[in-house]
């Protein structure tokens, strides 16, 4: 509910501050008077799009400030949340317009952007003239107003078609994975033959490449380390060592003991000499190879090396790389299979959403029925009963809410075509069709402030006062807010305002003035004496109000 608004600088506003309630709230003035400029300047601080120039004349700045009660559960509350503000009982929203044209914007102290408050304005106000397109009349919404005056519930509609687009993309991704896969068969069963031909395994190469270095290294050091097996076996040093010990063991017997010692460590050194034998002739062993397993030993490492730098791998990496080819393979041969159950799964996803959408349409077209009724009941009072109100279901294109289009078709007079809204009714015609239509729709619209701008022009009498019983059943537990010229409609109104112009030193001013009593039998006089207040005026608007 819209608590209050504050308005400085504002075209012909210099400061005004208005106190709304709950229930209808009505404002009345002559043509000219600022009740528009009340309604633009609410529309500015919401963010609507309107008149380009709005700070009065000499100002730096106008600025407007609305207050809005904020009841736990309400919608607007979603849009403080996705932006990041803390929602509280009290929404303040304020704006200012600079006499340079920037526009800075607030919401509880922080600055926002234009979207915010527009998001915030679709929840909180909705704005009911001849020729508005936010609300009524824009054939976009039709379909959502239908929807939640039938109750229906969408949420499983758009989880069927939430799944069929996630089975559609999961098809379209196999399709495109298969074609991929099929376009390099040849060269997967091409790789995965050569690399299972070779079979190579983790840490070869680096072996392999050890072993070179050591068979290219061999000959430069066999003929030395041949050299000293020579000088070490029999030809060498180890015949001249059995010689010595057998010397001296001949000499032993005459030398007494003195000989023990050298012949204990002859005998020593001929074993260690033994075993040095050993160690060095192992060496020339393993120096010993055949020119061709150098050969062979090279060509199976550049095969290796030359298969890694093909695929662009590591050569250990070559067995992994191996399997993943073999996997690619494998979703070749199984990929015809899976996609036959993805496309049974679309299928089945299909069925689901094309279930869920004519159970969708079935409930519009019977809801559409009651909705016509219910329109031919509310335009009977509004004289209008010869007037046909439509609602036509067609079909559109499929999306998560169905596949059907709604739209509101009238037809003014019997046997005349029927049209759009604001194609085929008068303004006043207009005023009466939108205003019963709202009634219709009252439930669509939870928590939001209603506002009605000259929606009875061209209507007066008895079909005046319908208007008006309409407008205050309408406010019945919310809150609407009417600028009207119609006496009947006024005199209904819970809480009355009058707009008037003053000129003052040269200086014109709108001026707004709440209206209780004798105030507002005067008010209604006026509307329906004109300058000149009678008695009988006064009468008559007693009457009105009584």
């Amino acid at each position: 509910m819209l608590r209050s608004l504050d308005i400085r600088d504002m075209l012909i506003i210099d400061r005004l501050s208005l106190a709304f309630q709950p229930g209808l709230n009505v404002l009345t003035g002559e043509t000219g008077a600022g009740k528009s400029i009340l309604l633009d300047s609410l529309g500015f601080v919401l963010g609507w799009r309107g008149r380009a120039e709005l700070v009065r004349a000499g100002a730096d700045k106008g600025e407007v400030t609305a207050v809005f009660d904020l009841p736990p559960g309400h919608a607007a509350r979603a849009v403080l949340d996705e932006a990041g503000i803390e929602a509280e009982d009290e929404l303040i929203l304020r704006r200012v317009n600079f006499a340079d044209g920037r526009k800075t914007a607030w919401v509880n102290d922080r600055r926002v952007s234009g979207e915010v408050l527009r998001g915030l304005s679709d929840r909180l106000v909705e704005l009911h003239g001849q020729h508005d397109d936010r609300g009524l009349l824009n054939p976009r919404g039709h379909r959502q107003m239908l929807d939640t005056f039938a109750g229906l519930d969408l949420s499983p509609c758009r989880r069927a078609w939430t799944a069929l687009g996630a089975a559609r993309r999961s098809l379209l991704a196999a399709e495109e994975a298969l074609a991929a896969v099929r376009a390099e068969e040849d060269f997967l069963r091409h790789a995965v033959t050569e690399l299972d031909k070779l079979d190579p395994q983790p840490g070869e190469e680096a072996l392999l490449d050890t072993r070179r270095r050591e068979m290219q290294g061999a000959e430069k050091i066999r003929d030395d380390i041949a050299r000293a097996y020579r000088a070490l076996s029999a030809e060498g040093a180890e015949s001249l060592l059995v010689d010595a010990l057998r010397w001296l063991e001949a000499a032993s017997d005459r030398a007494g003991n003195r000989l023990e010692a050298p012949l204990a460590s002859l005998s020593r050194a001929l074993i260690e000499l033994g075993e040095a034998q050993e160690g060095v002739e192992a060496c020339l062993a393993e120096l010993d190879f055949d020119p061709r397993d150098l050969e062979a030993l090279e060509e199976r490492l550049f095969a290796i090396r030359a298969l890694a730098r093909k695929h662009s791998v590591l050569p250990d990496e070559l067995g992994i790389f191996a399997e993943e080819l073999r996997t690619r393979l494998e979703a070749l041969d199984g990929g015809t299979k899976r996609i036959d159950g993805l496309r049974h799964a679309v299928q089945e996803a299909e069925a689901a959403w094309e279930a869920e959408a004519a159970a969708l349409s079935a409930a519009r077209r019977a809801a559409a029925g009651r909705l016509d009724a219910a329109m031919a009941a509310e335009l009977a009072p509004l004289k209008m009963e010869r007037a046909v109100f439509a609602t036509q279901v067609t079909e559109a294109d499929p999306g998560p809410e169905g596949r059907d289009a709604v739209a509101f078709t009238v037809a003014t007079n019997p046997g005349s075509p029927a049209g759009a809204l604001n194609r085929i009714a008068s303004g006043g015609e207009l005023s009466r069709f939108l205003l019963a239509l709202k009634v219709c729709l009252t439930g669509d619209s939870p928590g939001l402030t209603l506002i009605f701008d000259e929606i009875d022009r061209g209507v007066g009498g008895a079909t005046a006062d319908a208007v008006g019983r309409r407008l205050k059943a309408l406010a019945q537990g919310a809150q609407v807010l009417v600028v009207t010229h119609s006496p009947q409609v006024a005199a209904l109104g819970a809480h009355h305002w009058r707009v008037e112009k003053r000129v003052a030193q040269g200086m014109t001013t709108s001026t707004v003035t709440p209206l209780v009593a004798e105030g507002r039998i005067e008010e209604i006089a006026r509307m329906l004496a004109g300058d000149t207040i009678t008695d009988a005026a006064r009468e008559a608007a007693r009457a009105l109000l009584d």
